[in-house]
Formats: structure tokens, sequence, C-alpha cells
């Protein structure tokens, strides 16, 4: 994936930049995730902020998913404690400069509230600024990817102002390519460019963003022209957007859709039936007709989003195998009940497709689509036998070691199949000792093969995201969902 720098890019924004250009230099989109409690820190806002290319961290990451530079150009560890140095010459959006003790205020507020963004809970995180241009943060333990840690939107950087009464003011206070100057509630913010940006402008002089929750709507409105950049579109509506004149991009999205088994119950306590119900399932067949190619088929939990995951497909459905597992495990035939949700559409779909999959090798499967918050504390408790979920892989920061903490670890909080290896524990455990990047990756991709290994559920795809450009150009996809979105497109012609 290429950053935003290229020569034509910056020809084309300074085009744009001419009082002449400036009275058409706007346009506006739809996006899909609305500010969940007017943009706060503590309720996931700030990363939105940051794909909006408001907000900004310390640090950012690039395409190999390792940290690099934002409003901190380097950084080195001594112990329990990085020091990183701040970018020269950088204002707030009023007009403040960014200094330590800038970045001090801002990081220890989020550090202390009820709730603190994943990236950093638990790690015991103090910040000092350090002479007139780094800050020191220490953590209880020697912490090897802090670093990655501080490209989280939720650790963003306010300038002072910000924080003197309660929640942190959004509106001008922040360092990106773009001010945000207006909000109306959840469902329509405005942006304008940041003229004393420290890096390449954005590419408009106002943007427009609207939040349309429903997959529909926003096709609607990029196919009529209300909005010239929309995210999230459905499936069935891309055709027709094409015919409008639409750009429409599919990327890899770091999510799984997964069928979860109950480990702590027969009949997914054996795995010969663990096997059985994989072999039993045509992964290829469920991306390309039930999905309709708006997922790839998953081989394990981690897809093409990422640097360490597998992007070979695996093999479709043996019927013949799956039949003759379940007799070995003394199982000719099954009854099993299978729960999921409808807030993703797809899940639903799936569900009855893989019902249908799993009849032929003898395992009769009812299917129940309800209310996910009803579902969760039994799911995990383990008063279920089969559980479609959607999950993100990735928590707050393109590292995968929380999630394969949390839903596969004996004593992990989100284990809902109720996997337990001692040996898997002591791989991720091994991962906090991993001071390069590339090593923790490997060590990613090791864990996964293992719960491949042993039938940890079945991976089913991994969804695609879409979006689709019409009136403006620039769009670069991020399957990381870490790089600002909204900077890099400008107004076509």
């Amino acid at each position: 994936m290429k950053r935003l720098l290229a020569a034509l890019l910056l020809f084309v924004v300074a085009g744009c930049s001419t009082p002449a250009a400036d009275k058409t230099d706007t346009f506006s989109v739809a996006l899909q995730f609305p500010p969940r409690s007017a943009y706060a820190f503590d309720a996931d806002d700030g990363a939105l902020l940051m794909t909006l290319g408001v907000a900004e961290t310390l640090t950012t990451v690039d395409d190999k998913a390792e940290p690099a530079p934002s409003l901190a150009v380097k950084w080195e560890q001594t112990g329990r404690t990085w020091r990183f140095h701040l970018r020269p010459g950088v204002t707030f959006h009023d007009g403040t400069p960014l200094t330590p003790a800038a970045v001090v205020t801002a990081l220890t507020y989020i550090a202390k509230v009820s709730a603190p963004p994943r990236a950093i809970r638990g790690i015991g995180f103090q910040i000092a600024a350090a002479g007139a241009e780094a800050v020191d943060i220490t953590t209880a333990q020697p912490d090897p990817v802090l670093p990655l840690r501080m490209s989280s939107g939720n650790l963003a950087v306010l300038a002072p102002a910000a924080y003197t009464k309660g929640q942190p003011a959004v509106i001008r206070t922040a360092t990106g390519p773009y001010v945000l100057e207006e909000v109306q509630g959840a469902d329509q913010a405005v942006l304008a460019r940041n003229d004393h940006y420290w890096g390449t402008p954005a590419g408009a002089r106002r943007v427009t963003v609207r939040y349309l929750t429903d997959p529909q709507s926003r096709a609607l409105a990029l196919q009529s022209g209300d909005v010239q950049f929309a995210e999230g579109l459905p499936d069935a509506s891309l055709d027709q957007l094409r015919k409008a004149g639409a750009e429409v991009t599919s990327y890899p999205a770091a999510r799984t859709i997964e069928l979860l088994l109950n480990q702590s119950a027969p009949p997914f306590s054996d795995l010969r039936v663990r096997q059985a119900v994989t072999a039993a399932i045509d992964r290829p067949a469920l991306a390309s007709q039930v999905l309709n190619g708006a997922a790839t088929p998953a081989a394990d939990l981690f897809g093409p989003a990422v640097p360490w995951g597998v992007t070979t497909a695996p093999a479709g459905a043996d019927v013949a195998r799956a039949k003759q597992l379940l007799a070995e495990a003394g199982h000719p035939s099954l009854k099993v009940r299978l729960w999921t949700f409808p807030n993703r559409p797809e899940l639903p779909l799936l569900a009855t497709a893989i019902q249908a999959m799993l009849a032929k090798a003898g395992i009769e499967v009812e299917v129940s689509v309800g209310d996910y918050a009803a579902q969760e504390p039994k799911v995990l408790a383990g008063e279920f036998d089969m559980f479609l979920n959607s999950r993100s892989y990735l928590s707050d920061f393109a590292d995968a070691a929380s999630v394969l903490t949390s839903d596969y670890t004996c004593q992990g909080s989100y284990n809902i199949d109720h996997y337990c290896s001692p040996e898997f524990d002591g791989l991720v455990a091994g991962l906090s000792a991993s001071e390069s990047v590339p090593r923790r990756q490997a060590g990613f991709a090791k864990a996964a093969a293992m719960l491949t290994e042993d039938a940890a559920g079945v991976m089913i795809v991994h969804p695609a995201n879409t979006a689709g450009q019409r009136g403006v150009t620039g769009f670069v996809p991020d399957p990381l969902g870490v790089r600002p979105v909204l900077p890099q497109l400008q107004p076509a012609g």
C-alpha cells in the first residue's frame, strides 16, 4: 500500500489551493459509524477523529504494521521507559504549539479515565516531559511495543485548552490536516482544511461528513450524487453504483467470521467432531457464492489484511472425511444448535448455508438468530453448541496479542469456545518479551496455526471492506484501519 506522498498528489493539491479553485473545492462523504458519545476519547471516538484526519497520535504504522513517525519523529527505549522526540514546528488548530507539556496533559487524561483505551489498559502508564523536545513514557514492566501502542487513535493529542472542563473539547483543538469546525450531534460534522498543517495538506477546502448507519442509504446517497464518497457499501448495490459512474474499491478487512464450537462439553470437546465440522464446510463456496465474492475464505484466524496473515484459500468441503471422523468419534449423526445475530446481515445468510452443508455430513443444525446482548452471557458461560460470530482481530492498534489473549487463552475474558491449551498460553505469554515487531508477527502466525491444528472453531471467511468515490479521486484503502481516509480525497478535475 502506498502512502499519499506522491508528487502528482502534491501538484493537484497545490492547484486546488488557488482562490478560484477554492470556490468549488468541497465535497460530502457518508460514513457508517457515527461518534458514540460526542467524540469522547473514552468511548473510542478518538479513533474516529483520527480517521477523519482531525486528530493525530505520537506514532502511526507503515505498510508492514510497524510503528512509523507522526507527532513523534523518533523514539528509543531504556528499561521500562520509552523517550519520544516530538516533531518540531507543529501547532494545534487553536494556534498553540505542540510541547512536551501538552502531550503530558493529553495522555495523562486518557490514562486516568475509568476505562482507558485497550492499547494501554493494564500496562502501568506514566508520562513526563523530558526537556523541551521530548516526553518519557514509563510502564510497570518493560514494554517492547509501546511505540505501536501509541498509534491507537484513542491516544490522540489535543491542545491543553481541550482538557480544562471535563470531557475534552474537540472543536479546533487537534493537529491534523483537517480542523473540526462544526458538529451536529451524531448526524453530521463539518471539516475545514488546516492551512498551517505540518505535513501534506488536505485535498479539499471543506468536507461535510454525514453519518448514515444504513448501508443502502449510503449507496443511494452516492448514486444520487448527494455525497461523493461512501464506505461500507452493500454488495447488491455495487453494479448499480458502477453504472452510475462511481469507482468502487473492495479491500481486505482485519476481521474474521468464525464458527465457535463449545469445547467445554460434548460433542465438541472431542477434537474429531470439531475436525468433522471443519471438513464439512465449504469455505470457498461460502465466500464466492453465498457472499458473492464480498469476502475471502479463511484458512486461519488472520487473513490478507495483515502482513502475517494467511492468503492461500482453504480446501473445499470433504463430506466423506467428515462422516468418517464422526463415526470414529461415535457420532454417526448429531443434532446441535447454532446461534448468531442479525446486526451484521451476512451472519444469518452464512448460518443457513452452513446448516445445509453440515446436514450432508449427518449433522442436523437448528439455527437461531437472536439478540447478541442476550446471547453473550450464555455463550461465555458455555451454554451453547455453535456460535457464528464476527470479530475484529486487531484491538485499538495493529497488534494481535490482545485478541489472542482474550479469545483463546485458558483464562481469556472472551474465550467463547472455551479452548484451553497450556502450550498456546505459553506461546502468547512469550510475546511480551518479543522486542522485534516482525518476531511478534511470526508469533501471531504460529499461534493461528496452532488454533487451526486444534480445530479451535472454524474460521469461515474474512469479510471485505468496500468504498466508493464519485466526483472525487485519491482514495487509497488501508486494511489496518489506522491511516486517515478523508485528507487523501480531492474533488475530481
